[in-house]
């Protein structure tokens, strides 16, 4: 992890990609916490953001504070409680947009490499086949340029920063990445080139199919 960060949220409205009864869809931007941190100075985030507007809604799931893209929350109870199965029996499906340093041989593939918290170096993560937890990825390329490519990355399994070490354990580390890029892969971008592009599930009245999506801004 580089030292010397500070939050400074990004200054924008709240970006609704879809609302109805029971759930709403909101496109969060890069560098704003999903829920709020300990420290006071932490307390701005996109749930607080949410709740300003909409005082019912409830959190789902979490997207890192550097990931932009795609977010669900709950308009009621028994909606989080439907959604939150749909998450812990992995039936939502999640795409991301992202743009890796370097090239890989392949156009597609799936990393299945086991992840655990690096606790001296928290909240960083790190592969391990002892004591880590099953984590999976497929991948695909998109677009590739001289020095880097452009991804679709498709996780079946949530664990924390699980996109992040993934491509950095397959040699392909996400440009901008300040807890894991270094160098040029780091410098390459002004922020952590992952999004949340597509996510799908049942919605929790009726469950007809519902696909909401975010462009990529990079």
């Amino acid at each position: 992890m580089k030292d010397g960060f500070k939050y400074q949220p990004p200054d924008t409205g709240l970006a609704v990609i879809h609302v109805d009864d029971d759930i709403l869809v909101v496109n969060k931007p890069a560098g704003l916490l999903s829920v709020p941190g300990r420290d006071p100075a932490h307390r701005d985030c996109l749930e607080s953001r949410v709740r300003q507007r909409y005082r019912q809604a409830l959190l789902v799931h979490r997207l890192d504070m550097d990931t932009s893209g795609v977010m669900v929350f709950a308009m009621h109870a028994l909606a989080q409680r439907h959604l939150g199965l749909q998450f812990e029996r992995r039936q939502v499906l999640k795409e991301y947009e992202a743009v890796v340093e370097g090239m890989p041989v392949e156009n597609s593939g799936l990393i299945d490499l086991p992840l655990i918290v690096d606790w001296p170096n928290r909240p960083l993560q790190k592969v391990c086949f002892e004591t880590g937890r099953p984590a999976q990825t497929a991948w695909r390329v998109i677009l590739r340029h001289q020095t880097s490519t452009r991804m679709l990355l498709a996780p079946t399994t949530g664990r924390s920063h699980q996109l992040r070490v993934h491509m950095k354990a397959i040699g392909h580390v996400i440009l901008g990445d300040r807890f894991y890029a270094e160098g040029t892969a780091l410098a390459a971008a002004p922020r952590l080139m992952l999004h949340a592009k597509n996510i799908s599930l049942a919605h929790p009245n009726g469950g007809e199919g519902v696909t909401c999506s975010a462009a990529c801004p990079f």
